[in-house]
């Protein structure tokens, strides 16, 4: 038996509807984070690297890490 309060293998708190909405209210969090700090990151490497254009790789990785939780986030509670 796990000591943590949100158990994936135990079935009442995979259909428990608050654990499903605090799993997916998460991802409001998540995925405009991501992006930010992946533009971040691309806005310091130009800064270091006296560039203009790294950005938007960074940016671009940041929504792929994003999308990422999400796919992992849907996976997980559909089995």
């Amino acid at each position: 038996m796990s000591n943590s309060p949100i158990d994936d293998k135990n079935p009442d708190h995979r259909q428990n509807p608050w654990v499903q909405i605090a799993r997916y209210s998460q991802l409001a969090f998540v995925l405009p984070t991501a992006t930010v700090v992946g533009w971040a990151v691309g806005f310091g490497l130009d800064h270091w690297l006296h560039t203009t254009w790294l950005y938007i790789p960074g940016l671009l990785v940041g929504i792929m890490a994003g999308f990422v939780e999400l796919i992992r986030t849907v996976i997980r509670d559909n089995r």
